[in-house]
């Protein structure tokens, strides 16, 4: 018996895809298959309960987070939520201090007791001129100094991603604020939750339906002959798609370590960052994240690495240029669409990449829409 010709094929099961699967299903009632070359759907959010029955993230953290409404009350269809706001401490000269830096991190660091205005005027002192803010050292220093930049900055990135910061766009450490209050947080959006039952929990309601047939351990070169499709939605590596033809797009990658411990708690934050002397860049408890009651503890160490997995594009100029030379051959791809971080070589937050598909999808809308006449 062959296949049934579906109206889309997508690849990969992540945010991307399952979003825009669910979306072509349910909105716009298109049959759809959905692939993965994973054994399982969810992308680098997949979590599960572990053999001690914790519920754990196989990929490390993933924390949402998002000042979108509409992207929140979009994945509202498909969960419940466990209120939750990351905090985030760093080990720095054998201390546990808040991160992003704030004026507890100082004033516990250096032994002072500033006041919020007189920190304005302490980071002001330490603060380099920099005539131009191209890396992601600048960043840092300009706001703060060369000596926080040490202990706080440069081991954990150039652990984190193979290069000293002075190499990387100026948007790696950008994306951390550097702070006058007290306020612990990592993130500052308005809506920051967990999924109450686990983001696998989450997929697998969004793509419920019986127009999504999905099949997992399935990669898109192994793809059978027999299998149709009208339309394309590529969520995968674009320079794997275009087979390399102008060479290999960066990434770098990570090695989890996962860790069962019989106390209740290890350590007094979601995550703990090690900027000075580990190979590891950070250690995750996921207790503190989901809100579970166990006896026992489990803990997931990250080691960046150059090869694996892709999980982050490395920003500098020269990736950027070659990225371009893809992002050409995609805009001549007729037929196919390229969403989300690797199809576009971006470094997207989770609630991003939903905001992405939701947008593609709607352009998808547009131009399948009847002509009026």
């Amino acid at each position: 018996m062959s296949e049934p010709m579906y109206d889309w094929l997508i690849v990969g099961a992540g945010f991307a895809g399952s979003v825009l699967a669910e979306r072509l299903a349910n909105e716009a009632g298109q049959k759809v298959l959905l692939i993965d070359r994973r054994d399982h759907f969810g992308g680098n959010a997949y979590d599960f309960v572990n053999e001690d029955g914790i519920l754990i993230h196989r990929y490390g953290p993933h924390i949402f987070h998002t000042n979108s409404a509409d992207i929140f009350e979009y994945l509202s269809r498909f969960t419940e939520w466990h209120p939750y706001e990351h905090r985030v401490l760093a080990q720095v000269d054998g201390q546990l201090l808040p991160i992003p830096i704030n004026l507890d991190t100082i004033n516990r660091l250096y032994d002072l007791n500033l006041t919020e205005d007189e920190l304005v005027d302490w980071y002001a002192s330490r603060a380099e001129p920099i005539d131009e803010i191209r890396t992601s050292e600048d960043v840092v220093v300009a706001k703060v100094g060369r000596e926080l930049y040490e202990k706080f900055f440069r081991g954990y990135t150039r652990k984190q991603w193979g290069v000293d910061p002075s190499e990387l766009d100026r948007s790696v450490t950008a994306r951390i604020p550097t702070r006058t209050n007290r306020d612990d947080r990592y993130f500052a959006d308005k809506f920051q939750a967990m999924p109450r039952l686990g983001y696998t929990a989450m997929f697998a309601r969004m793509l419920a339906s019986e127009n999504i047939t999905i099949k997992l351990n399935l990669d898109f070169s192994d793809l059978p002959a027999d299998v149709r499709y009208r339309h394309l939605i590529f969520t995968g590596p674009v320079d794997e798609y275009f087979k390399f033809e102008h060479g290999r797009l960066p990434y770098r990658s990570l090695r989890f370590v996962h860790k069962t411990l019989d106390v209740a708690n290890y350590q007094p934050a979601g995550t703990v960052n090690y900027p000075q002397g580990e190979d590891y860049t950070r250690i995750t408890e996921y207790k503190h994240i989901t809100g579970q009651v166990h006896p026992k503890t489990s803990l997931t160490y990250e080691y960046p690495e150059a090869s694996g997995d892709p999980y982050y594009p490395i920003p500098c100029e020269a990736n950027a240029a070659l990225y371009k030379k893809y992002e050409s051959l995609a805009a001549g791809a007729d037929g196919v669409w390229f969403v989300g971080r690797l199809a576009t070589y971006r470094y997207y937050n989770m609630d991003q990449v939903v905001g992405q598909a939701l947008a593609t999808f709607r352009r998808i809308q547009a131009q399948h829409a009847p002509r009026q006449t």
